[in-house]
């Protein structure tokens, strides 16, 4: 097939780990297919350039928004155009159901070509009291609700987003295709990261509101007490870090919560297989792709009903959000009760290998490619 991939953000090169989840997509599917990407608003470079055999055409939109947005998008379909022009396309993919998805539903429209649009992150939401989601905007709400009604396809990446996705689609096609972890990547056997603590907790996540790790310093105070030598590993980067660090002080934690910043993608497994659990204290997630890369790893995850957590049945353990007894509750079982914490993380990595790995997402998405229309 020749497809074209809108996206908001993309790696800058091979190396690059902008998105993992589209780094790892992209490469699948040009293995197999033409694939031109088109990257709105990151990176900064504006040269068109290769990446794994697909190739990359990046508008450098940064954060700009009003007449520089329109401009932004008006150029995207001259984009789409032209690689339809050279080589016609199969289908145009918008991968979060804003800008990407307007792009993507409209030159289907025009040059009379399938087109698939995904909810990837807050498109369906607004959380005004921290600000996350993009129906808290007049503009968003209106990009999501065209791209959604428009789109021959669309996809959602966990049956948590099925029924806010439906209210808008209507009774057109839409499925439940999540995307995959790299097997050959994050495995349960390998080097494991040299991580303190006994029992081992970690979080993967980037430290802002959404992620909601206040939730995750409250519920480990309730747990310290009972295991002294517990230790909390918080990996990810973001604007809350030191307003974090600051609450664990206050908490009596700080000996006990290590912050180890930024890690890149390649190198997680063995920060995975060093847990003991994963952890999630999110207020929201389309997805979650650190649950699955945990999972591969072998390691179970508790934490909020949110995302594809919620889809892991007996593979996993979820408590209401912005509880924090309940989630220390929910940890302190599955510690204390023997073998559980292992036997989760076998059965949630016997989901990843048989329907989340990164093969059985390509070849959903395929046949969602071929089904539009």
């Amino acid at each position: 097939m020749r497809l074209c991939l809108v996206t908001p953000g993309f790696s800058a090169a091979e190396d690059d780990w902008c998105i993992p989840a589209l780094h790892h997509l992209v490469r699948r599917l040009a293995a197999e297919h033409e694939v031109t990407v088109i990257a709105l608003r990151h990176p900064r470079r504006r040269d068109p350039y290769p990446f794994f055999g697909a190739r990359v055409v990046p508008l450098a939109g940064g954060v700009r928004t009003g007449a520089w947005r329109l401009a932004m998008l008006v150029r995207a379909l001259a984009e789409v155009g032209r690689a339809h022009r050279r080589s016609p396309l199969d289908a145009v993919h918008g991968l979060w159901a804003d800008e990407a998805g307007f792009v993507a539903v409209t030159a289907g429209r025009r040059l009379g070509i399938r087109s698939v649009v995904s909810v990837m992150g807050g498109e369906l939401v607004g959380l005004p009291d921290i600000g996350y989601g993009v129906q808290l905007g007049r503009t968003g709400r209106w990009l999501v609700r065209r791209s959604l009604k428009g789109a021959d396809a669309a996809t959602v990446g966990s049956a948590s987003l099925e029924g806010p996705a439906r209210a808008v689609r209507g009774d057109r096609p839409l499925a439940v295709s999540p995307l995959g972890v790299d097997p050959d990547l994050f495995r349960p056997d390998g080097e494991r990261a040299g991580l303190e603590g006994t029992p081992c907790l970690l979080q993967v996540a980037s430290l802002t509101p959404v992620k909601d790790q206040a939730l995750l310093l409250d519920a480990f105070a309730l747990l310290a007490g009972r295991h002294p030598d517990a230790r909390l590993h918080l990996v990810g980067e973001g604007p809350l870090r030191e307003t974090l660090a600051a609450r664990a002080a206050t908490l009596g934690l700080a000996d006990r919560v290590r912050f180890h910043g930024p890690v890149a993608h390649d190198l997680l497994p063995p920060f995975y297989r060093a847990a003991d659990l994963h952890l999630v204290t999110s207020r929201f997630e389309s997805q979650g792709m650190a649950v699955l890369e945990a999972a591969a790893c072998g390691t179970a995850t508790v934490g909020t009903a949110v995302g594809i957590l919620r889809g892991l049945g007996d593979a996993a353990v979820t408590v209401p959000d912005r509880e924090p007894r309940a989630l220390a509750s929910a940890v302190k079982a599955v510690l204390e009760h023997g073998s559980r914490g292992l036997d989760l993380g076998r059965r949630a990595a016997e989901t990843v290998r048989r329907d989340l790995s990164l093969e059985a997402s390509v070849g959903r998405l395929a046949r969602v490619y071929l089904s539009a229309g």
